[in-house]
């Protein structure tokens, strides 16, 4: 319980809130939620920002660059005084829904589903709560590859966020290996203390930027591959996730939007990837692949500090 915290308010559009949503990288010390206002109005979305503490004027213009549709409104700043701001933000989540799994914030308790799993992830400082159609639309693809009857001895989650799609992973396939990777420290702390919450055990956590790692090679290769990030950074990371997929291997991409697909898609195509299946989520579209016959050998050496598709305008 806090006993002064703070909420910051600035209108946006939905494709500012959705890019808000799917950013796993924003370093803000502050929970974010977005709402939409006005139904099936894209423009009429609000951004509230909960803070422990009175934001100064680097935070509002930190927040107000990451919706610059509200460059002509002034930020509405409240104090809540005695208030648990973290419950405050959880306020509108519900409980959702995808195949077996349920996934439920501490503020919106739920009983497991007969033969189902519920998983607690709180919003927090990591993404990937469940709430946004990119990580529900993965959780639904990994569901249906297991109602499918397809097994996979080695698992890989890119870009974990809160570890939910791991979990998962762990969930649908026990006997196999799985591995969770973030660029951000926070989100491996996140997935860790989730894991904890959850009684998840035995997935593999590092720190790392992009796929190619000494410690995602030691496992490699992986015959389900997950990265649910941003349409940059999965272009420009291409190769690296092709180089650790095995021969035919099963590659779920999310985080980016539908306009997008066509680019992320002949990315992996070049690498020898087959796209299999499409599930739309609005705007947004997560993408099954099937690696080649053959493992991908990148042509070039790996350069860490070559990869600059991360800022990618598409």
């Amino acid at each position: 319980m806090s006993a002064e915290s703070w909420k910051v308010s600035l209108p946006c559009t939905r494709a500012e809130a959705e890019a808000i949503d799917s950013a796993s990288d924003l370093a803000i010390e502050a929970v974010l939620m977005t709402t939409e206002e006005v139904e099936d109005d894209v423009e009429r979305w609000r951004l509230d920002a909960y803070l422990e503490q009175e934001p100064d004027a680097a935070m509002l213009a930190t927040l107000h660059a990451l919706v610059p549709s509200a460059s002509g409104h002034d930020p509405v700043v409240e104090r809540l005084s005695d208030q648990d701001w973290v419950a405050m933000s959880q306020a509108g989540l519900e409980p959702i829904r995808e195949g077996r799994f349920v996934v439920h914030t501490s503020a919106h308790p739920v009983t497991p589903p007969a033969g189902g799993r519920a998983f607690l992830i709180e919003a927090g400082q990591a993404f990937g709560t469940g709430h946004h159609g990119t990580t529900s639309g993965c959780l639904a693809m990994l569901d249906t590859l297991a109602e499918a009857g397809r097994d996979f001895a080695k698992v890989i989650d890119v870009g974990t966020g809160t570890g939910l799609l791991a979990f998962a992973a762990v969930d649908l396939w026990p006997d196999a290996t799985v591995v969770a990777t973030d660029i951000d420290p926070v989100a491996i702390d996140v997935t860790r203390e989730n894991a904890e919450r959850n009684d998840v055990e035995g997935v593999a956590l590092f720190v790392a930027d992009g796929a190619r790692h000494p410690d995602i090679d030691a496992v490699a290769p992986y015959d389900l591959v997950i990265a649910n990030i941003l349409a940059g950074p999965l272009v420009s990371m291409a190769p690296e996730l092709a180089a650790i997929a095995a021969p035919d291997a099963v590659i779920v991409l999310a985080g980016l939007l539908e306009t997008q697909r066509e680019t992320v898609v002949a990315a992996y195509a070049a690498c020898g990837c087959t796209l299999e299946a499409i599930d739309r989520r609005g705007d947004w579209t997560v993408l099954r692949l099937r690696a080649g016959a053959d493992r991908y050998v990148p042509t070039a050496p790996f350069d860490p500090n070559g990869r600059d598709g991360w800022a990618l305008d598409l």
